[in-house]
């Protein structure tokens, strides 16, 4: 097995993904941290979005993981994440019960063993297998779908009603942001899970496991490698990602999305919050077998 790493920083201050690599078990990770919605600072400047990833990677790397560990390993490792992120937001005086200051992240896990691939995931990041037949699977939801897509119409629609801007267009955007922000792991068929320091966190986590028969290649990614819509109907297409990344290379097709992106500064051709996302994503590939 081979395998490739890309962690671009967007158009914000600071890079809030993080990698997680730990080849000696096999174990392999993206988290996508977001900045909460009330404005918090690090005594060092950081966001709490680069706060959230950091703890993340750093509680999964420093994990012990048995060599009979499988997907609800992964899971508890995202749990124990979360209740480290928790620690570390009381300590800095974060109302738990406003969901909107707090701190957040997105993450993928995955653990190859010889015979099988387990993986534990919350939020947007993507998990895509990639098969000697030349077909693809994806095997994780973006649980974020639905969010996102109401918040992009709403900035399309602030951009049709004439707000000019990406400042004015995103006041106008914001009560839709934190309508979203209230569903993280919370029960109903908008919810989705992300690590917030909820207790609730634990119950959505999701995990899984697959074989490793005619497995060419396995994607993790965050969701700023997608490529942008210009409909804020359409969803986000992780297939489509990974054909690409096949077919152009990891790094090749990061700094590709990077170059379309800046072709559409204003935001308003693609609908999206930001000019670009932090862009995270580990290729592993796997020798014929």
């Amino acid at each position: 097995m081979t395998f490739r790493t890309v962690c671009i920083r967007g158009s914000g201050e600071w890079n809030e993904d993080a990698l997680i690599v730990r080849e000696r078990d096999g174990l392999f990770g993206v988290v996508d941290g977001a900045t909460s919605l009330v404005p918090f600072r690090a005594p060092s400047g950081e966001t709490g979005g680069v706060l959230a990833s950091r703890i993340t990677a750093e509680t999964v790397m420093g994990m012990p993981l048995g060599a009979d560990a499988k997907a609800a390993a992964l899971a508890d490792m995202l749990a124990e994440a979360n209740r480290r992120l928790a620690s570390e937001m009381a300590a800095c005086g974060i109302d738990p019960a406003r969901k909107e200051a707090l701190w957040s992240a997105g993450a993928l896990i995955v653990r190859v063993r010889p015979d099988a691939v387990d993986y534990a995931q919350a939020g947007d990041c993507m998990l895509v297998a990639g098969y000697r037949d030349g077909s693809y699977r994806v095997l994780t939801r973006d649980q974020l779908a639905a969010v996102d897509r109401a918040t992009l119409r709403r900035w399309s629609e602030a951009a049709s009603s004439g707000i000019t801007g990406r400042d004015a267009r995103w006041q106008a955007v914001l009560p839709t942001i934190e309508a979203g922000r209230r569903l993280a792991n919370a029960p109903g068929p908008e919810g989705y899970a992300v690590l917030n320091g909820d207790p609730a966190f634990a119950c959505y986590v999701e995990s899984g496991t697959i074989n490793r028969l005619g497995l060419r290649s396995l994607l993790l990614m965050t969701d700023g490698m997608y490529v942008p819509k210009a409909d804020p109907a359409e969803a986000f297409d992780a297939e489509e990602t990974a054909r690409l990344v096949g077919r152009m290379g990891l790094e090749a097709y990061a700094e590709w999305l990077v170059q379309y992106e800046r072709s559409d500064p204003d935001c308003t051709r693609f609908p999206r919050v930001k000019r670009s996302d932090d862009k995270t994503a580990v290729l592993l590939e796997f020798a014929d077998e």
